[in-house]
């Protein structure tokens, strides 16, 4: 079986490191010379709450040759259009693409490919990109986890293909509800990335200030008002409710909502969003993808989203050049708490 991991940044270097340990034919994907030529020098470093270094096989995208079984898809959104043609090349009536992105991805590449042959893995655990050749993983082991299915819902042979070549890494979950673990993932990156990338500052940064974290509550009480307004049944997280989490009212229980969320997301203190990441090193980021679906989604169905809105207006202004990462942000969002 050929595998390719398509998009080796922070996370495809490590689940591609993961993969190949297991002894899988596995070619990790990018288009940067220097993470490529570095893989393959020295091979993929893993380092934070593990720690070696796997032998891998990179090339870019330019190098790609034949057809994949599998293809493991990590590359942002914002490479959609370049990169979905791409893989149109390299697979046929029996490839299966994992689509590990972030947002609800699922049907932009399904439009492209058939959802025949698509499954959807949101990914349970986070990471940094250190430099060439080097990822950090920043979720503990015991919190590594895929959540995954089919946009067809039943879970079939292409489902149980990739699950088993993502056990290689972790425990992976299946369910039945692509959409219900879509949009819990959506809340998880909507909430902590979409804020603190806005507020230029790391999860943690949010998880210790008592007035970020009621933005947070209200971020994610606003994706769950969108969600149900659009028919969709959020999955659990870890055994985690998101329904109880993000439950606003009176002061005690917006208290009691605000202990939870710190208590899910205390083993990701450390993280910087992936969207910071991408700021910093000028690039585009996903934040049209992630708080703009909220957004978007809540227009269409009249749940209002107006602390999505708002992260949305400064994280894409930080990208236009119209505000910095900065903290001082916090000063655009005062007038939600």
């Amino acid at each position: 079986m050929r595998i390719a991991v398509m998009g080796a940044g922070s996370l495809g270097t490590i689940l591609g490191a993961f993969i190949s340990k297991a002894g899988y034919d596995t070619v990790l994907i990018d288009p940067y010379q220097a993470h490529v030529d570095k893989l393959n020098q020295d091979g993929a470093h893993v380092m934070g709450t593990v720690n070696f270094v796997q032998k891998v096989k990179a090339i870019t995208p330019e190098e790609m040759e034949g057809i994949y079984d599998l293809i493991i898809y990590m590359a942002k959104q914002t490479y959609n259009d370049t990169a979905i043609p791409r893989i149109k090349e390299h697979i046929d009536e029996n490839s299966v693409v994992c689509v590990c992105q972030n947002g609800i991805p699922e049907y932009a590449v399904s439009k492209h490919i058939g959802k025949e042959r698509v499954v959807g893995a949101p990914v349970g655990w986070g990471a940094t990109f250190r430099g060439p050749g080097c990822s950090e993983l920043t979720s503990g082991k015991e919190r590594l986890a895929f959540t995954m299915g089919s946009l067809e819902g039943p879970v079939n042979h292409r489902v149980k293909l990739a699950k088993k070549v993502l056990e290689s890494m972790c425990a992976v979950e299946v369910s039945e509800n692509l959409l219900g673990l879509r949009w819990t993932k959506l809340l998880m990156n909507a909430t902590f990335s979409g804020l603190s990338t806005a507020l230029g500052t790391t999860f943690g940064g949010v998880l210790d200030d008592d007035v970020a974290m009621r933005l947070i509550l209200k971020i994610g009480h606003e994706c769950l008002e969108a969600a149900i307004a659009a028919g969709v049944t959020m999955e659990p997280y870890e055994g985690y409710d998101f329904y109880e989490a993000f439950q606003m009212g009176d002061e005690k229980t917006d208290c009691k909502s605000i202990a939870l969320i710190r208590k899910i997301w205390a083993p990701h203190h450390g993280l910087t969003a992936s969207m910071a990441q991408d700021l910093m090193k000028g690039r585009k980021c996903e934040i049209f993808d992630i708080n703009g679906v909220v957004c978007e989604t809540g227009e269409q169905y009249g749940a209002p989203t107006p602390v999505n809105d708002q992260v949305v207006k400064i994280v894409s202004g930080i990208q236009e050049g119209t505000y910095r990462y900065n903290p001082e942000n916090m000063k655009y969002f005062r007038k939600f708490v």
